[in-house]
């Protein structure tokens, strides 16, 4: 493979991952002039990102079995139209509930972009070579956080919210047309694979059962849900209660992705000498610890825009610790159903996240309690999951060694 054919590759897979972060962060600074425009309240708005999540929670879970019975290409070209005939409604939408509707849909067709990609990895590289693009990717999907709310800030500054979603639809058309002429489809289609409901249910349910599955896949949904509290809740956070504008949200959105994403590379250092269950450990006791602190003091009605962003960065760095290790344990004992383990993972954390978003959107007034609430709760939860988790997965571990020195004996 040529340097030229490589550099194309990685550019069309690294803009089918971010299509899906860009359209979650992108529009979070335009939250006030979407409610003062649609006639409701940012928490109400704030209802249109739980869409969105719904929306990921199921595609994870749909698109799997497709892009592997009928190749990555078909499914891929209607994800990809279904997007951006969903961005296109939700730039000309006049309602509040038009625009939560439309965002399920966007979300669904993005949702093929995201999964077609991990796939077309397997499919398009040498298994030697698939980390080092998995690396890119990541920090494609890293450099999202960082880029999107910046820009969608400016934009919604000067041309209002609803350009916001004309430039996301163009995005897609962009990678439609990329994808369509210069991405190659290696993959054959397997006419074998069912998508009868009872078959796909049934290899789900054989993944959950296992407890190291799902003690560390809940115990990542979970603590991961801290950073859709943040997400949901930061908008109505600097720009209602300490009166921020849309520029300086989206700076600050950048800054705190830092310590999530620079958290996240060293942990790739760590790994050299610790554990991911010693890491997962340590990091979730600091997220829980960090979750509690920020609680007691937003309570105590100590909070200022600086303590806010020390917290949310604090509590970001941890994440960025917790989740990997706690995603790669719960795929450790699969090697059959990876793919399905994975999805499974994937819906599991989407979830989690619509969850808390509703719980904080249900909140009117404007205020830090619902946000910090849910960050310490989730954290706090995860903790108290890991540590029963952990007495199950011991115990099946002391059963099986029994039941292998009697067979011996």
């Amino acid at each position: 493979m040529s340097k030229k054919t490589y550099f194309f590759l990685i550019l069309i897979l690294g803009s089918l991952t971010a299509l899906g972060p860009f359209s979650i962060d992108m529009y979070l600074p335009g939250f006030p002039a979407i409610a003062k425009d649609l006639h409701t309240t940012a928490a109400k708005v704030s209802l249109s990102l739980s869409g969105f999540f719904i929306g990921i929670s199921l595609g994870q879970l749909l698109y799997g079995p497709l892009l592997d019975r009928f190749g990555r290409k078909k499914p891929l070209y209607i994800g990809l139209i279904v997007y951006i005939l969903a961005s296109a409604g939700c730039a000309s939408t006049v309602s509040i509930d038009g625009l939560i509707f439309m965002r399920v849909v966007q979300a669904i067709g993005s949702c093929a972009a995201a999964v077609a990609s991990v796939a077309m990895v397997r499919d398009l590289f040498p298994v030697k070579d698939n980390a080092k693009v998995f690396s890119l990717l990541l920090l494609v999907v890293g450099a999202s956080p960082m880029i999107a709310p910046t820009v969608g800030g400016y934009v919604t500054a000067a041309l209002g919210w609803q350009a916001v979603f004309v430039i996301l639809m163009g995005m897609g058309v962009a990678i439609l047309i990329a994808v369509f002429f210069w991405l190659p489809a290696k993959y054959k289609p397997d006419l074998s694979i069912s998508l009868k409901p009872k078959p796909i249910l049934l290899n789900f349910w054989q993944v959950l059962r296992e407890p190291q599955f799902y003690t560390y896949a809940f115990t990542s949904a979970i603590a991961f849900s801290g950073l859709f509290a943040y997400v949901s809740g930061s908008p109505i956070l600097f720009m209602e209660v300490f009166h921020t504008d849309e520029k300086v949200y989206g700076w600050i959105f950048a800054f705190l992705s830092v310590g999530f994403i620079g958290s996240s590379q060293i942990n790739t250092l760590l790994l050299r000498r610790y554990k991911s269950e010693q890491i997962v450990n340590v990091a979730l006791i600091c997220q829980s610890i960090v979750g509690l602190t920020f609680l007691a003091v937003a309570l105590a009605g100590w909070l200022t825009l600086s303590t806010t962003i020390i917290f949310l960065f604090l509590y970001l760095c941890c994440i960025g610790y917790t989740n990997p290790n706690a995603a790669a344990l719960s795929l450790a004992p699969f090697a059959k159903n990876a793919g399905s383990a994975s999805a499974l993972m994937g819906a599991l954390q989407m979830g989690m996240g619509t969850l808390i978003s509703v719980f904080i959107s249900m909140f009117e007034v404007p205020s830090a309690i619902p946000m910090v609430i849910g960050m310490a709760g989730a954290a706090t939860l995860a903790l108290l999951v890991l540590l029963v988790g952990r007495r199950t997965i011991r115990t099946q571990v002391e059963v099986q060694q029994d039941a292998d020195a009697a067979l011996l004996h």
